[in-house]
């Protein structure tokens, strides 16, 4: 699995974790989808994705 897609698995997780929390135990969950979409939405136009620098880090490590 690339780097890539491995993010893009993280993100539709969360999303759909989020959201099945906000609904069966407390809105406040719905918090978490809205920072994953607008982290979404800031890497297109930046280019910077602090998951990429994590994931990297921890599970792509070339050495």
């Amino acid at each position: 699995m690339t780097l890539e897609n491995s993010i893009r698995l993280m993100a539709g997780t969360l999303v759909l974790l989020s959201l099945s929390l906000g609904y069966l135990v407390s809105p406040f969950w719905f918090i978490l989808t809205s920072f994953v979409g607008l982290n979404l939405v800031q890497s297109s136009f930046t280019k910077f994705c602090p998951a990429e620098m994590v994931f990297a880090k921890l599970f792509y490590n070339k050495k």
